[in-house]
């Protein structure tokens, strides 16, 4: 059994937030779901990035650091989007075991980060068709991770949605990716 701090995207805590921890929960894992917008939840993008730029990156990452200042070392960090960005700089912040992240991975470089923690293994995932996907930052990222050294392992879906794994985002939502990301992402956790 993990715990894990589950991060929201950039669109705040949606269904796809919700069942994505209890699906953890139901595989035996605590969850604590950091919630960085106090309940604020989006259904647009741009409207939800806007907000983003107001509160500003560097302080959601100092409220991502401090919503798990109760937890112990060895904690998983997962995150979807903007929370993926979440959970990879509370992995360079905090002990870690390891990090899921979906449908977005940050070069280190950007978050302000040097060098990401060594041996902390990583599984990123993401649609082959996103829009909002930056296969150079993903490619920075892994490389990152690589030189810790530590695995790191990606994986790309048949699709174009980017939160594809919330079925409340029926445009975006794909149901066979879903399943098959939650074999693998719970493989992962079980064995971190």
């Amino acid at each position: 059994m993990a715990s894990i701090a589950l991060f929201h995207s950039v669109l705040g805590v949606r269904p796809g937030v919700l069942d994505a921890a209890e699906r953890l929960r139901a595989a035996g894992h605590e969850v604590l779901v950091v919630d960085q917008y106090g309940g604020r939840v989006f259904d647009d993008y741009e409207e939800a990035g806007a907000y983003v730029d107001r509160v500003g990156f560097p302080a959601l990452m100092q409220a991502a650091v401090d919503a798990v200042a109760d937890l112990p070392d060895g904690f998983v960090v997962a995150g979807f989007s903007n929370g993926a960005g979440m959970a990879e700089y509370v992995a360079t912040q905090r002990s870690c075991r390891g990090a899921l992240l979906v449908a977005g991975a940050l070069p280190l470089a950007v978050l302000g980060v040097d060098a990401w923690p060594a041996g902390v293994p990583v599984q990123v995932h993401h649609s082959e068709g996103d829009p909002k996907h930056a296969p150079e930052w993903l490619d920075a990222f892994a490389a990152d991770v690589r030189r810790a050294p530590a695995p790191v392992e990606v994986f790309g879906y048949p699709g174009e949605g980017h939160l594809f794994t919330d079925p409340s985002l029926p445009a975006e939502y794909d149901g066979q990716a879903t399943e098959l990301f939650w074999s693998r992402a719970l493989a992962f956790v079980g064995r971190t």
